[in-house]
């Protein structure tokens, strides 16, 4: 293919994905395969010679589409929001053909610069403490990670190599090994398995933190803790507060945590990957008060902020810490300006050398829709939100099971978990909406999230209609076969 084709498969390409996100409510959000299906459709090997574009296009949606999940229609309600614009389509189509490998300053520095400059946009957008802001001579800044749980797992190793050195320091006689023996990370009961996974891959103790009837972590659960661990020999070093955790929305008291950990000298990194979004607006950034005990904080534009997956925000307010864990350099990634104090090697924050210019797609976003924009595209999910709550509320066999802060609703039907169980296989096998579940203490729970960008309140009230049906249908089996019993 060369630049004549490309121009023309290019334009193409944009028409069919234009299509395909106009026309994505008409599509069946679940797809109708069954595991294996892709293989039959699809030669053993390679060609061995070259096939034309239009013969690699029409196989689009003859093989890809029937086995993909729209994430992205109007009645795909599960998991948390995939964000997506086609301002932040274009800067990745500029990214892949930019193409460059973002590892240090010197191997493109307007990817590295953008990047560091857009951390600080979206900082001041959310009101963190100026102490995690780049700026021009701060101590602090923000990197763009893969995912949340990469955001988790750099400062879980972050905060793993400072308590080290500072244990060291303190008792010499102890050896690295001694020491990662001792060492404890916490996290909610309600925090996302990735935190669990990071400790995993971390080499060290994890222990979940009670979490309160609002499903909260509060001070007095983690002193108490941290007390006995302390007790019995243990080093506490790390704990992660979740805002907005992912089965219920919930908001650790940071507050009350933040104190404990800075006096314990535990590093507190706050996973706000969902949540985080909606502090660009005002009446939400209380959620955050406390921000300014952590040492690291993470949230993912990626999710609900219209910039395409991957784009995960972290900042750190000494970013020191992050480069003395990671730091490596070989002479083929030294460059004459590393030294100088004006410039970022990126390749220190981060598990992976290689990085995209993931900041345009920051970029783009931020300027085509402005903070008052972003600030509407926020407060509309809430909005619809409390719509299918109060929707919930009217119907008497239904319960809800957390408070609706913001874009997701846990709801159920009163009754067993097995009546709850049916109730989601028959959604889900119906393949109209999509949800998941959640566990809420004993409790089997239905999530509902609001999450593509085209949703409208037509989209929830066909939802809760399809939901209040098949319950009905689903309460006259379930009679049906108890009274047979």
């Amino acid at each position: 293919m060369d630049a004549a084709e490309f121009r023309k498969r290019g334009k193409e390409m944009v028409d069919y994905i234009a299509d395909y996100l106009e026309k994505i409510d008409k599509r069946q959000v679940l797809p109708d395969v069954e595991p294996g299906y892709l293989r039959p459709l699809i030669p053993d090997c390679a060609p061995q010679d070259p096939e034309s574009f239009e013969e690699v296009f029409k196989d689009i949606e003859k093989i890809i589409m029937p086995g993909v999940t729209h994430w992205h229609s109007p009645y795909f309600f599960a998991y948390f929001p995939a964000a997506s614009s086609f301002p932040a389509l274009l800067a990745d189509m500029l990214c892949g053909g930019i193409g460059c490998v973002g590892f240090s300053w010197a191997s493109s520095p307007a990817c590295t610069e953008l990047e560091t400059v857009m951390l600080d946009w979206l900082g001041k957008m959310i009101n963190l403490p100026e102490e995690f802001l780049a700026g021009k001579d701060g101590q602090g800044g923000g990197v763009i990670q893969g995912s949340a749980s990469e955001a988790t797992l750099i400062s879980l190793l972050a905060a793993r190599s400072k308590t080290i050195k500072w244990v060291q320091s303190e008792k010499p006689e102890l050896t690295e090994a001694d020491i990662m023996g001792r060492l404890v990370a916490y996290a909610s009961d309600q925090a996302h398995s990735s935190v669990e996974r990071a400790a995993l891959i971390g080499g060290v103790k994890m222990k979940n933190v009670s979490s309160d009837d609002t499903f909260s972590v509060c001070g007095s659960a983690l002193k108490k803790v941290l007390d006995e661990d302390k007790a019995s020999g243990l080093i506490p070093f790390f704990f992660c507060a979740t805002l907005g955790t992912t089965p219920c929305c919930s908001f650790d008291k940071l507050v009350e945590l933040g104190p404990i950990c800075n006096k314990e000298n535990v590093w507190m990194h706050i996973d706000a990957a969902y949540a985080g979004s909606a502090f660009i607006c005002p009446e939400f950034r209380h959620l955050l008060n406390g921000v300014e005990f952590a040492d690291s904080f993470n949230f993912n534009p990626h999710k609900w902020l219209l910039v395409n997956f991957d784009c995960s925000a972290m900042w750190v307010k000494k970013r020191s810490d992050l480069i003395g864990a990671f730091k490596l350099e070989p002479l083929y990634l030294q460059h004459h300006h590393q030294e100088s104090g004006l410039v970022t090697d990126y390749r220190h924050w981060q598990i992976p050398l290689g990085r995209r210019f993931r900041s345009l797609k920051l970029w783009f976003v931020l300027r085509m829709y402005g903070v008052t924009g972003l600030q509407e595209h926020i407060r509309k999910h809430v909005r619809l939100s409390h719509q299918f709550e109060h929707l919930v509320r009217l119907d008497e066999r239904f319960e809800i099971c957390a408070e609706v802060v913001l874009g997701l609703v846990c709801f159920r039907l009163k009754g067993s978990n097995e009546l709850n169980k049916a109730l989601l296989k028959s959604i889900n096998e119906a393949k109209k909406i999509h949800l998941v579940p959640c566990h809420l203490r004993e409790k089997f729970v239905l999530r509902f999230a609001i999450c593509s960008r085209t949703v409208e309140s037509t989209h929830i009230k066909f939802a809760w209609q399809h939901i209040s049906q098949l319950a009905t249908d689903l309460l006259k089996t379930w009679e049906q076969n108890h009274q047979q019993q």
